[in-house]
């Protein structure tokens, strides 16, 4: 199944680049996670299994090149180097040990999501070009768009990543164990009744009555689905 959302690792010892590069990604609907050290990216990487990576060459404790070389060797996780050294055997090397992208830096963060956006839509098969519709209810997942009636409705990113989840395959039951891991991804601090709260939030928003919503449908003991087209 595909999602408009990714789980993305940004590793750079720069906290404000980590962190505006963290900004550009979540508008953009991704789980972002960083990381300020290439043993902790390693850590991470392994542990968490992000779609994607945003690896700083410059790192302490592991560099990022070899960051990118254990990487590789273990995954096919697509990974996208940033780096201050631009010379041009520089990105040479960082593509031949396995890169799937390199930018230098200062690096646009509009330009890096765009990078990103497009190496996503290769490695994950193509971004849908669909409109998801389930009786007045309009899930534009390339858009990052919802609306109801022709109305357009805004909705927290958790929120979206929860409605597209659901209406890419209406009647099938998600438990909120399966939401949690496709639309919280790296956060460990939420429970299941954090899934109960956005679903409650989300049917104000979409459904005429909340209390006998016509999309967002709960199952008893089981989770929750969407109603069939």
């Amino acid at each position: 199944m595909r999602s408009v959302t990714a789980r993305i690792l940004v590793a750079d010892d720069d906290p404000k680049h980590a962190q505006l590069i963290r900004l550009y990604l979540e508008r953009e609907g991704h789980q972002v996670l960083t990381v300020g050290d290439g043993r902790a990216a390693l850590e991470q990487a392994r542990a968490r299994k992000p779609d994607l990576v945003v690896l700083d060459v410059m790192m302490p404790l592991v560099d990022g090149l070899d960051v990118c070389r254990i990487l590789r060797a273990e995954s096919d996780v697509a990974i996208v180097m940033v780096t201050a050294r631009s010379a041009e055997n520089d990105m040479l090397l960082g593509l031949d040990i396995g890169a799937d992208d390199y930018l230098s830096k200062p690096v646009s963060p509009r330009e890096l999501t765009a990078r990103i956006r497009a190496l996503l839509r290769r490695t994950r098969g193509g971004e849908p070009a669909e409109v998801l519709r389930v009786g007045g209810l309009e899930v534009d997942a390339p858009r990052f768009e919802v609306r109801v009636d022709d109305t357009p409705i805004r909705l927290t990113a958790k929120e979206f990543g929860i409605v597209e989840l659901l209406a890419r395959e209406p009647g099938r039951v998600f438990t909120r164990g399966q939401i949690l891991d496709k639309v919280f991804g790296f956060e460990n601090d939420v429970s299941e009744r954090t899934v109960d709260a956005h679903v409650v939030n989300l049917r104000r928003k979409i459904e005429k009555n909340p209390a006998e919503p016509q999309y967002v449908q709960t199952v008893y003991g089981r989770g929750y689905r969407m109603a069939e087209r």
